[in-house]
């Protein structure tokens, strides 16, 4: 049984089926479709579905797979809409000096540059045009900034950190 307390990664949700034999369509979250099968078993968000991953191709920007137990059209259309996670723990340091996984921000105490408190990252958000950090009390009062170097000059997850000089005043 998965641990609850982990945090999670989703790398992709499923799209639909692909032809008879239980493949499923999945749009990847992963820099390549291929690295959803590289972690292990993928999960569903409850960690009350586990499945064994097999990558076997893409198609049109999603990646196919074939999940341990799913064997035929019906099983694998009725997973259409599941999104599939890892623990975060699973996954690889990021490569790069300044990437980080959301879930490494979500959680994160939010301060402006003199210490004044903002909230927590609620969320990351992307509606196409760059990463957006959700940041407040709650979803209700939340506020989107832009997460850039310029919005985001620190990001201390050992510290359980983030400082944001707001670009505007809420």
């Amino acid at each position: 049984m998965a641990d609850p307390q982990k945090p999670l990664v989703c790398l992709g949700v499923v799209a639909g089926a692909h032809g008879v034999k239980g493949l499923v369509k999945v749009k990847p979250f992963t820099e390549a479709p291929e690295g959803l099968a590289a972690y292990g078993p993928l999960r569903d968000e409850s960690g009350s579905r586990s499945w064994p991953v097999v990558y076997k191709g893409e198609m049109k920007g999603q990646a196919l797979l074939a999940l341990e137990g799913v064997g035929d059209r019906d099983q694998a259309q009725a997973l259409r809409g599941t999104r599939l996670y890892v623990e975060r723990d699973r996954l690889p340091p990021p490569e790069e000096e300044g990437a980080y996984y959301h879930a490494d921000l979500v959680g994160l105490r939010a301060e402006r540059p003199d210490g004044a408190p903002l909230g927590e990252v609620l969320a990351v958000q992307n509606y196409g045009a760059g990463d957006l950090l959700e940041v407040g009390q709650d979803r209700k009062s939340s506020v989107l900034y832009p997460f850039t170097a310029e919005v985001v000059p620190e990001v201390d997850i050992a510290g359980g950190r983030i400082v944001i000089a707001p670009p505007y005043e809420v």
